[in-house]
């Protein structure tokens, strides 16, 4: 997984389809961690298709720099290669590509391979639903009952991801927020509040925002 503050990655598993002159190209997009999940996802996508002519890869992982891809038969350079480019463009890290050929009896000639492979990579990227990961603070927000109001409005106006609220001797309302912007978050509620709440980090995750595709 990324180590980065913010990173594009596909949100869940996907599948499309392109035809090039009779020859199927099932192309299969998963988020993935870590190589192990890569692989993982190959084998089930091989054991799915187990009567294909071609099943191409091409995967990158954030951390660390790793990708690997496989030409899977095909004449060296005209399959994974396209693939990998295809990711590398998108600027979607952590995931695999999985592009399965089922040959339809016309040979497509080495140029033919490179534009089927990348154009099935591309359109199955196109369709995934893309999100950006940002690495956010978890804030436990402290105040007593008489600010809850204006700390409600503050969330709903400032646009804070709200992810519990807490109602014991006082109110904890749990928030997460972009790491570059908690020192103001912080400053703000200190401001709303007359310095009366407390505020303590307690965690950190990544929060998915959906992107537009391209």
């Amino acid at each position: 997984m990324s180590k980065k503050d913010s990173y594009k990655t596909v949100k869940e598993q996907s599948e499309s389809l392109l035809v090039e002159k009779k020859s199927k190209f099932i192309t299969n997009v998963k988020p993935v961690d870590n190589e192990a999940d890569a692989l993982e996802f190959l084998s089930h996508v091989r054991s799915k298709y187990p009567d294909a002519t071609h099943n191409v890869y091409a995967y990158v992982i954030d951390e660390n720099n790793i990708f690997r891809y496989s030409d899977d038969g095909e004449p060296s350079g005209t399959a994974g290669m396209p693939v990998l480019d295809a990711i590398r463009k998108s600027g979607i890290v952590d995931v695999i590509v999985v592009v399965t050929r089922y040959f339809g009896g016309t040979l497509l000639g080495t140029g033919g391979l490179v534009h089927a492979y990348g154009a099935g990579a591309k359109q199955g990227l196109e369709t995934s639903k893309i999100v950006k990961r940002k690495l956010c603070d978890i804030l436990s927000v402290k105040v007593d009952y008489t600010l809850i109001g204006k700390m409600q409005h503050e969330i709903a106006a400032k646009g804070y991801i709200l992810e519990d609220t807490l109602y014991e001797d006082s109110v904890t309302f749990i928030i997460s927020c972009p790491i570059d912007t908690t020192d103001s978050v912080t400053a703000d509620i200190t401001n709303l509040t007359n310095a009366r709440a407390v505020c303590e980090k307690i965690d950190k995750k990544y929060v998915d925002v959906e992107e537009e595709n391209q």
